[in-house]
């Protein structure tokens, strides 16, 4: 939802100044949106310029209140008439997360995975946990059920979503390579020690000697 917007539609109460309108617009949405009051004057200043709310004379307290004007009404009635596309939604943050995870060396992206799992998890039980305190209430605020209502079933989309993440790598993770078996180091055949050979001159020395003797 865009701020201007959700100013409008605040607007169309009755008039207000500024930090009335960050109150009313923290209380429409249970506190999930928290607002800087410089974005609510940057905002209704821009409203002005397009003609969209007109500024009134300051109360006694110098506050400046804001009202509506027709052309405010008309832009107001074509954003509720107007539904929301896919491409006017922020860019999912996770998703471009996950997918850089998966190509950046050193990420462990199972990890990422069940980090954010756990996250999602604890959110959910906080969001269950306040809708049951509110269903509990006599006079529960409608518009606050159900953001509560909305955000419990995104936590529960994207835990879905995570788990299916999760499936998908572990099934397509390459395995892991096998070493090859080490080769069993070589043997040197031991070492055949020649006999001593006799001296060829020596044996003929010894056959003359013997030869004269006789």
């Amino acid at each position: 939802m865009s701020i201007r917007h959700g100013l409008l539609a605040l607007l169309e109460r009755g008039p207000m100044y500024g930090y009335q309108l960050r109150a009313a617009f923290e209380e429409s949405v249970g506190g999930t949106w928290s607002l800087n009051i410089g974005q609510v004057y940057t905002t209704l200043s821009r409203l002005e310029r397009d003609e969209f709310v007109l500024p009134l004379p300051e109360n006694d307290g110098g506050q400046r209140p804001y009202d509506i004007t027709e052309n405010g009404r008309r832009e107001l009635a074509r954003w509720f008439a107007t539904p929301i596309e896919r491409t006017d939604r922020p860019r999912d943050e996770l998703a471009i997360k996950l997918a850089l995870a998966m190509t950046t060396p050193g990420v462990d992206v199972t990890a990422v995975v069940q980090s954010q799992r756990t996250a999602g998890i604890r959110a959910l039980q906080e969001y269950t946990r306040l809708k049951s305190r509110q269903d509990r209430q006599d006079a529960g605020d409608l518009s606050w059920l159900l953001v509560l209502d909305a955000m419990i079933f995104q936590c529960e989309a994207e835990i879905r979503w995570l788990d299916h993440c999760e499936a998908t790598i572990l099934r397509r993770k390459p395995p892991a390579a096998t070493p090859p078996a080490a080769k069993p180091p070589a043997v040197k055949p031991p070492a055949v020690k020649q006999p001593a050979a006799t001296p060829v001159a020596a044996t003929r020395d010894t056959d003359h000697r013997e030869g004269a003797g006789r």
